[in-house]
């Protein structure tokens, strides 16, 4: 069959919302339009159809002729993601698609649109692409691999807000380095205990996750672990006046073991080396358990913890942007 005659007419689909039995042809759809980033049914699932902010109609569907030829994703908070904030003027467009056999023909900026005027009928005058939590499929948008979702993207009125990085390190090899080493035994001596925390210590990890950085991190950490996560997957350390003042963990998402972090220790230690010591013992504890390599999805470039992670190995392999559209009110 040729590419033309295997061609659909997007112009006659029609634009719905999500309905039982789209979920496998939805599926089906994303993989062969975007291959480099493929979706699994229980990845889908979890992280759209379980969503407690999931609508059906935010989620438009592109039909023709039964065949399911694209979606744009539309989501806002009915549940708040901490304390009673629902971020009334927020909302989020995590993903949208086109069939490549319905591309060049404007399904792309119908569905969009579809989807800002439904956000935009529901108050939301600032819609971000496509940082949404707390289940993003990915960070933003990688311009260099989808071009064309970043001039469509653009011409509907999005900025960049920031850049993310996506970075990776080998651990076939790896060996906990000399001075790390050194120093690790240098802050014990100062009465700093590094180890794996008990289960009274969550109470204390899921604060200084929530309240010094990212409530999305404490819920990944508290999902994780009730879900089976072993606690050796984290390492904590306290101070010599016994407060816990960082963690770094490891297969916290989507029981990804390879994958790295939440990560984090308080502004007022960094400088220390407590950071360093922290991602190396676990980068430490991954090569034991067999990972050829450790990666994470976010983190900018530049920031504190970017520099520390390209000293330590790590190089970004893909760059995300978190993108945000103003409207009128």
């Amino acid at each position: 069959m040729t590419e033309q005659s295997d061609r659909t007419t997007p112009g006659r689909a029609g634009v719905r919302g999500f309905q039982a039995g789209d979920g496998p042809r939805l599926v089906e759809a994303w993989c062969r339009s975007a291959p480099a980033d493929p979706l699994t049914p229980d990845r889908f699932r979890s992280s759209v159809l379980l969503d407690a902010n999931f609508d059906p109609e935010g989620l438009r569907i592109a039909v023709h002729e039964d065949r399911l030829v694209g979606a744009a994703y539309a989501v806002r908070r009915l549940t708040p993601m901490t304390g009673t904030d629902l971020e009334p003027e927020q909302g989020w467009i995590p993903f949208f698609f086109v069939d490549p056999a319905a591309r060049g023909q404007g399904l792309g900026r119908r569905l969009l649109t579809d989807a800002l005027d439904w956000l935009h009928g529901h108050g939301r005058t600032r819609v971000d692409f496509s940082s949404y939590t707390p289940h993003y499929i990915l960070p933003g948008l990688d311009a260099e691999t989808y071009p064309q979702a970043a001039g469509l993207l653009e011409s509907l009125g999005f900025r960049t807000l920031y850049e993310a990085a996506a970075m990776d390190r080998g651990l076939v090899g790896y060996r906990l380095p000399e001075e790390v080493a050194l120093r690790l035994d240098e802050l014990r001596s100062l009465g700093h205990r590094f180890g794996t925390p008990s289960d009274d210590d969550l109470v204390e990890l899921l604060a200084l996750a929530g309240n010094h950085f990212n409530p999305d991190w404490a819920r990944a950490i508290r999902e994780c672990l009730a879900a089976g996560t072993p606690l050796d997957r984290i390492v904590c350390v306290r101070d010599p006046a016994g407060r816990l003042v960082g963690w770094a963990m490891h297969g916290a998402y989507a029981s990804a073991d390879e994958r790295f972090g939440p990560f984090g220790v308080l502004e007022e230690t960094r400088g220390t080396g407590l950071g360093k010591v922290l991602l190396h013992l676990v980068l430490e504890r991954m090569r034991a358990r067999g990972a050829h390599s450790a990666w994470f999805l976010w983190t900018g470039e530049r920031s504190p913890a970017g520099q520390l992670y390209r000293k330590s190995g790590f190089a970004t392999t893909r760059v995300f942007r978190v993108l945000r559209r103003e409207a009128a009110r």
